[in-house]
């Protein structure tokens, strides 16, 4: 026997809603859901009008209720090995099987089962839900959207994304900035390398100073509990340059993150590469002219520290079952984002567990999706039908 949501999550699942793939489709079939159930819905559409964003409003335009927020997009599947179709939900024992089935289509079935009964309801305040698309390569969609919802001063009294945390309550996660450090120097036969300036030398010696500037951190640095590192960390994940053995390259490239709490100075820490980056190249400059180490951010997104002690969160709280512990997330969300864009109380929770997500043979156990149902509903209940005198919010 199968449930609404679990009935949703199969024709989600169905749409292999990758970012190299459009995923109008599929927003034009939750839109249309949502219509018959009596939403009032709004597209954000992308630049190449292949993609678009969704915000949909259930009861009336009032300030307060809920807002529930979910990314359509998957990561692909290329690569790995699958026992079962990636984008046909499998129903195995107590597993559902499918790319996205955690991260996070099994919370935005449940969002659109939860539109589906909101809408035979007489609403007090509104019920959110906001789509976005290209959460997996940087939170894109969410950012134009997000605009949207400030200029037209929409405050709900709480933001739930609904990324996997195994229906424990999050409260935070660190942020992300993404780097690419371009390295020139001057090429020449290696024979002769003390002559020329190697462009993976300047890569290395920019590695060390990062190596540097994470021991600071570690000890100087901002620090939270909950988290298995609890202060931001500088990562190189990548370095790549030269062609042969026998030839002193003139090119390099590193690509590198910084994940930073939402207490760290994320400004000055990326002023710290420049600087550094600088420091590396100014002893050359005399001889080598072209020497040269470029720092360009390619993305960032905030994290996120939500209050235990704000009162929507801890409404939101008791929709859970008693004991659910509090957690901090090892990844990124687009939570950050809602709170510092709307200045409103931000937290993560949903079905799943990440341990699950991005892998072949993706799944979401089904008495996940019947908790998240059972939050949602008691959410519904606190945030968005009882009267506005009634929670103190």
């Amino acid at each position: 026997m199968t449930t609404p949501t679990h009935d949703w999550l199969a024709r989600l699942v169905g749409h292999a809603t990758v970012s190299a793939e459009t995923n109008l489709p599929l927003v034009a079939e939750i839109e249309a859901a949502l219509v018959a159930a009596g939403a009032v819905c709004t597209r954000f559409p992308d630049e190449t009008e292949t993609k678009a964003a969704l915000l949909a409003r259930l009861g009336p335009d009032l300030p307060g209720g809920l807002m529930l927020s979910g990314h359509l997009d998957a990561v692909p599947v290329d690569g790995q090995t699958w026992t079962m179709p990636p984008f046909e939900l499998t129903d195995k024992g107590d597993r559902l099987y499918g790319r996205g089935a955690t991260d996070m289509k099994g919370f935005v079935a449940a969002m659109l089962a939860l539109a589906e009964r909101a809408g035979s309801r007489t609403l007090a305040r509104p019920l959110w839900l906001a789509f976005s698309y290209d959460e997996e390569i940087g939170c894109i969609g969410v950012r134009p959207m997000l605009d949207a919802i400030s200029a037209r001063n929409i405050r709900p009294d709480l933001v739930v994304v609904g990324e996997p945390t195994s229906m424990r309550l999050g409260l935070g996660h660190k942020g992300k900035m993404a780097f690419t450090i371009e390295a020139r120097g001057v090429a020449r036969h290696s024979a002769e390398a003390p002559l020329a300036l190697n462009a993976l030398h300047l890569a290395g010696d920019f590695m060390a100073a990062m190596r540097g500037l994470q021991d600071e951190i570690a000890v100087y640095g901002p620090r939270e509990d909950g988290y298995s590192v609890p202060y931001a960390t500088v990562h190189v994940g990548r370095l790549t340059g030269g062609t042969v053995v026998n030839f002193v390259p003139d090119s390099a490239e590193l690509l590198m993150e910084i994940r930073v709490l939402a207490a760290d100075d994320a400004g000055g820490l990326a002023a710290r590469l420049h600087d550094a980056a600088a420091k590396i190249v100014a002893p050359h400059r005399a001889t080598f002219p072209e020497a040269g180490l470029t720092v360009t951010e390619t993305g960032r997104y905030p994290g996120l520290a939500a209050d235990r002690d704000a009162p929507a969160v801890r409404v939101f709280a008791e929709c859970l079952p008693s004991g659910t512990p509090d957690c901090r997330l090892s990844f990124g969300t687009e939570g950050g984002l809602f709170a510092q864009k709307l200045g409103v109380p931000v937290v993560v929770c949903g079905p799943g567990d990440m341990a699950q997500g991005h892998r072949p043979d993706e799944f979401i156990a089904k008495a996940e999706l019947v908790a998240c149902d059972a939050m949602l509903d008691a959410a519904l209940e606190r945030f968005s039908v009882s009267p506005a005198n009634d929670t103190p919010l």
